[in-house]
């Protein structure tokens, strides 16, 4: 049930929308009934959001429906919630929300998801249809004001056009480069009674397809690495929504490789793997003559791939599932456009045709390691510093020692997560939920929500840590209240 119903959310369907249901001995069904069995035939499980005029029935409706719905404190943390389930399952999470301000407050969590490429439905309500341009309750022009951070915005035209719509943006939102998407309903749709036969759902949409990169483009990106004199390869979030870690670890095994995640590739490969070279981050990028980008951008993380970051004469071979992202800030030697998982596999397949491997003990490997051991004594030296206050280095080693190695680990901040992902260890894919590409602070206790409810639902008994700088916290802080209603146990803090 609603973790925070009240009195004010109890609202009785208008005289016209009474009428509409006493249409003779037929079948009838509500707007938010639709909606709700619309999202359930799409496979969407889970919902998040604030409820109220004029959204309460479709919470109910979902509900009722077998859709997991957890009420929240904030439509921004709810949003950001759904969006990490998007991430974590590769299906959106729904976030609901009013009209107006509650919309407002959930575009944080749109933009964040779709900077970050995430799958997410966010479903608003809107003004009623009669009181369009009259200055209504809340009237806001939420469909245009959407487009700016959505794949898809649009309003159903009536009750039987919504299971088209919500299929459309479930679909648009995990097709090509996953984003968010989102659902106007007018106030008047919700109680609205139709025909039950007048309403054709839509068959689960598939899903989305498997793209491969061209069979020339692949030999030539395994010329230019076997080629290399210093490879690197960097495995972004891309990989890990991609689930393309068991392919990725094979090639870096087989061709022995030194990598370096993105903070949230981190677990694509077990950060304790020994051709991990997270520990010289900087040395890595800055000399490698040969870069493979796995589903990472050569944005502000990675300092748009120029000098003197890198080597001006650097070669990238860029991974994406989205075109327009190869060439960006740099002219890539190799463009492989296609699923990562997928153009992983291709490598490999090319890599058995004609087996090769980097020689582990090159000059390159030296340097990387050389680097490794001096940045990792004076991480263990800031961390056996007693003094007061404690520095960050001596707090996350402590945390360091209690995670289990299947644990989520949530953080935020400035310092507490840059520093933390450092000495955070993470030894699954998908289980670093951080800052991410637009830097957002507040995500935290959002994020934690939804890895705790999928570690609930799935039975594995893996804890969220939550490491969250006081600032960044205080965003969200409210959301504790909804942690300890929802599943306090699989948290640590």
């Amino acid at each position: 049930m609603f973790a925070r119903a009240s009195r004010s959310f109890r609202w009785k369907m208008s005289e016209t929308n009474r009428a509409a249901c006493s249409d003779g001995d037929e079948e009838q069904v509500s707007g938010a009934e639709v909606i709700a069995q619309a999202l359930k035939t799409q496979d969407v499980e889970y919902m998040f959001g604030i409820v109220g005029i004029p959204v309460t029935e479709i919470a109910v409706a979902a509900q009722k429906m077998g859709i997991r719905y957890v009420g929240m404190r904030n439509e921004q943390a709810a949003c950001y919630a759904a969006s990490a389930i998007g991430y974590l399952t590769g299906r959106p999470g729904v976030c609901l929300v009013v009209s107006g301000p509650g919309l407002i407050h959930a575009l944080g969590g749109m933009a964040n998801a779709n900077m970050n490429c995430w799958p997410l439905i966010v479903i608003g309500g809107s003004s009623e249809r009669s009181q369009e341009t009259m200055g209504a309750f809340q009237e806001f022009p939420q469909v245009e004001a959407c487009r700016l951070y959505s794949k898809f915005s649009a309003r159903p035209s009536s009750i039987e056009t919504i299971p088209s719509i919500i299929e459309k943006a479930v679909r648009s939102s995990i097709y090509g480069r996953p984003g968010a998407c989102y659902v106007d309903i007018p106030a008047d749709f919700v109680n609205l009674q139709v025909n039950v036969n007048s309403v054709r759902y839509m068959e689960c949409c598939m899903p989305p397809p498997v793209s491969m990169a061209e069979t020339s483009a692949i030999c030539m990106a395994a010329t230019v690495i076997r080629n290399a004199k210093k490879p690197l390869l960097i495995i972004g979030k891309g990989a890990a929504y991609a689930r393309a870690e068991e392919g990725i670890r094979k090639l870096v095994e087989r061709c022995k490789l030194p990598f370096l995640p993105t903070p949230m590739g981190k677990g694509v490969i077990p950060d304790n793997h020994p051709n991990c070279v997270a520990a010289a981050r900087s040395r890595a990028l800055q000399f490698a003559d040969v870069i493979v980008l796995f589903g990472a951008r050569l944005n502000w993380i990675l300092h748009f791939g120029l000098p003197p970051r890198y080597q001006p004469d650097v070669k990238f071979i860029q991974v994406d599932i989205c075109a327009e992202e190869l060439g960006n800030n740099v002219k890539p030697a190799v463009t492989l456009l296609g699923d990562i998982n997928a153009v992983t596999k291709q490598l490999l397949e090319q890599f058995d045709k004609t087996p090769w491997q980097y020689p582990p003990e090159s000059s390159w490997w030296k340097t990387l390691r050389e680097k490794m051991k001096s940045n990792e004594a004076a991480s263990k030296e800031l961390a056996s510093q007693k003094s007061l206050p404690m520095n960050y280095y001596t707090v996350f080693y402590h945390i360091q020692e209690q995670l289990p190695r299947d644990c989520f680990v949530v953080s935020e901040g400035a310092n507490t997560m840059d520093i933390g992902r450092t000495v955070l260890q993470n030894y699954l894919p998908r289980h670093r939920l951080d800052a991410g590409t637009f830097g957002t602070m507040g995500v935290g206790l959002g994020f934690a929500i939804a890895a705790a409810l999928l570690a609930k639902a799935r039975n594995t008994g893996q804890r969220v840590i939550c490491v969250e700088g006081d600032s960044a916290f205080g965003f969200s802080g409210m959301e504790v209240e909804t942690i300890c209603t929802t599943c306090p146990s699989f948290f640590w803090w």
